[in-house]
């Protein structure tokens, strides 16, 4: 695949196909104004004035640019209550970033539901991971994302800073990156769900590792890669597989939607939904053999982020989490 091409359809699982119909900011537990520096984030611009969309970005150390994160509040939430959290991830793709889901109608479909929705930066092809290596400086987005910016927001929000005050979710190169963090940091997301995300790195002679590898080297690392080339670091690679992880995932809930009929002529859709369907299949037969129950959903069409299911999904999120 040429420079060019892969640039093209960057991040692979790519969320180009969007479908979407697009109080006062309190401290943890505080009565702040504005949100603070801290847990290795420093704010370099923000906006505050909306009442429920806030807008943050940070210089941090894990990053060698500044990434931005949007958080949207429910409209009640100069209540003074507490909420859930949803931290829900963009796919990969040149012109996906923290703003996707705004632009995808992420205010309409939450309105009148009683969660916080963090929705941050996670590069063009960042895959929602630390990279084995990187030719443009630090681009560590699993440490930006877990042990910065969920402090960040329970330290800046009035927030549930529990196991089952928070859900993560995404789509396509997102709802691996929500798979993925599920597993690996079982203790903080009671809820898990992933719209047309990968949950197999290794199938078809790991199609998805080397996905990741390229899309990565092309969009965001300048030639390095995630997991390795040539050889892979096969302990990241297995940390990272949700097919791999499954016990992982007991007692949480579990979300998935794949499409059934990509379109046969466009390359990046067809390759990108073949892949999440198989691999999703594989991983809801090794959650169905150790017992852990799941909702899934096949649907017509190839690589869209479907947002009747999204709706379905934000109410089992709420029916699970800790209630406002």
């Amino acid at each position: 695949m040429s420079r060019r091409r892969a640039l093209k359809a960057a991040g692979g699982l790519s969320a180009a196909a969007l479908i979407g119909g697009a109080g006062m900011l309190t401290m943890g537990g505080g009565t702040a104004e504005a949100a603070e520096d801290g847990s290795g984030l420093r704010i370099v611009e923000s906006d505050e004035k909306d009442p429920r969309m806030k807008y943050y970005r940070f210089a941090t150390d894990a990053i060698g640019w500044n990434p931005a994160v949007n958080v949207l509040l429910p409209g009640d939430y100069s209540s003074g209550r507490r909420y859930p959290v949803l931290y829900l991830f963009h796919g990969g793709g040149l012109d996906q970033d923290f703003m996707t889901f705004d632009k995808a109608g992420i205010r309409g479909l939450t309105e009148g539901r009683p969660v916080i929705v963090v929705m941050p930066d996670g590069g063009h092809a960042g895959w929602y991971s630390n990279p084995v290596a990187s030719n443009v400086g630090p681009r560590n987005w699993e440490t930006f994302h877990i042990e910065q910016l969920v402090p960040w927001i329970d330290a800046n929000f009035r927030t549930f800073a529990e196991y089952d005050g928070r859900a993560v979710a995404g789509f396509s190169m997102g709802g691996f990156g929500a798979l993925k963090y599920a597993a690996k940091y079982h203790g903080d997301f009671a809820s898990v769900s992933a719209h047309s995300g990968p949950a197999s790195l290794r199938r078809d002679a790991g199609l998805v590792a080397h996905w990741a590898n390229v899309s990565s080297a092309a969009a965001d690392l300048a030639g390095g890669s995630v997991y390795g080339v040539p050889l892979w670091d096969e302990k990241r690679v297995s940390a990272d597989n949700p097919v791999e992880n499954i016990g992982s995932y007991r007692n949480k809930r579990v979300f998935l939607v794949a499409g059934t009929s990509p379109d046969p002529l466009n390359w990046a859709d067809y390759v990108n939904e073949t892949q999440v369907l198989a691999g999703q299949r594989e991983f809801r037969a090794k959650l169905d053999e150790a017992g852990i129950r799941h909702e899934s959903h096949e649907e017509p069409g190839g690589h869209v982020f479907r947002t009747k299911l999204f709706s379905r999904d934000l109410d089992g999120i709420l029916d699970r989490l800790r209630k406002a």
